[in-house]
């Protein structure tokens, strides 16, 4: 079963697309910043993250600067956030992200992502 981790400082933002991945048969973890999220990357691997932008303590942005830049597994990066200028996606993949999305994010569009990026796609 494929491990997905949301970041996400809203606990209501985290509980939907928990819904949304479990309801498709992913095992989903949580962190409420990108500090958690990075503890939680040192012990578990997980084969893709769904990242919100503003968050306390260490954003998005800073999250996946510094998860790109460890010697760690890569998984692939979902960025959503209600941040819609175009710096915003631009910053966003120039630091890695392999996608970015603007909320709300509707359950068939998420899981249509999720699963290019992990390869499941179905033609």
């Amino acid at each position: 079963m494929k491990r997905i981790l949301i970041v996400d400082d809203a606990a209501t933002v985290r509980l939907y697309y928990r819904t949304i991945l479990e309801s498709a048969n992913y095992s989903v973890e949580e962190a409420i910043n990108g500090i958690e999220a990075l503890e939680k990357i040192m012990l578990i691997s997980f084969d893709l993250c769904v990242v919100d932008i503003n968050m306390p303590k260490l954003d998005g942005y800073g999250f996946l600067k510094e998860l790109r830049r460890q010697a760690i597994d890569q998984p692939p990066v979902i960025m959503i956030s209600t941040e819609a200028q175009a710096s915003d996606r631009q910053q966003a993949y120039r630091l890695g992200a392999n996608l970015y999305l603007i909320k709300p994010v509707k359950p068939s569009e998420l899981l249509t992502h999720v699963r290019l990026l992990l390869g499941e796609a179905r033609a």
